[in-house]
């Protein structure tokens, strides 16, 4: 694929995936917990107990971001810590049953709106290319650092092709992002 259409390709990417984003936020419950906590619960509850280090590596923050929200997770018993059985300075946090239920929660309900959406305004070879896109999306978060794999910098000075534009990540007189929120 030329260098221009793949970058036209990763900006309609990134176009769709931030408007279904800040879509799926909207359909957040009341008085939620702020999504990074979410998040961290999430981790938490995909892939088993984990180090603050571990977390912080799977968030993309620095250790210290995530002190203040792990206090909070923990002070709101959603979160448990305990010694790591193979090196007892470190701590392992794992997601308690209150810690679960408040994920299942958020995010059933957003489940719940994708998915009548899905199944109202899509085909089932479109909801198919989705779930498979998806899996897509999954293995492109996990990248580090794609210049790295490729030894060098990003395609030529990664400007926009000539008559593309870009898509505003937010409406002129839309609210502002909050800080929770990251592209």
């Amino acid at each position: 694929m030329p260098e221009e259409e793949l970058l036209r390709a990763a900006m309609e990417v990134r176009h769709g995936v931030n408007r279904l984003s800040r879509r799926l936020r909207s359909e957040r419950p009341e008085h939620s917990v702020p999504l990074l906590h979410l998040s961290v619960l999430a981790h938490l509850q995909r892939r088993g107990p984990l180090t603050p280090g571990q977390l912080a590596a799977a968030e993309r923050l620095q250790p210290q971001s995530l002190t203040r929200a792990l206090a909070g997770l923990e002070a709101e018993q959603l979160i448990s810590r305990q010694a790591d059985p193979a090196d007892g300075r470190r701590s392992l946090l794992a997601i308690s049953d209150k810690g679960v239920l408040v994920l299942r929660r958020d995010v059933g309900q957003r489940d719940a709106w994708l998915a009548l959406a899905m199944a109202e305004h899509l085909t089932r070879t479109e909801r198919e290319l989705l779930r498979l896109a998806s899996d897509l999306l999954e293995r492109l978060a996990e990248i580090d650092d794609v210049t790295a794999l490729r030894g060098q910098r990003a395609p030529r000075s990664a400007r926009r092709p000539e008559g593309v534009e870009d898509h505003p990540e937010q409406a002129p007189n839309a609210p502002h992002a909050t800080g929770e929120e990251r592209a």
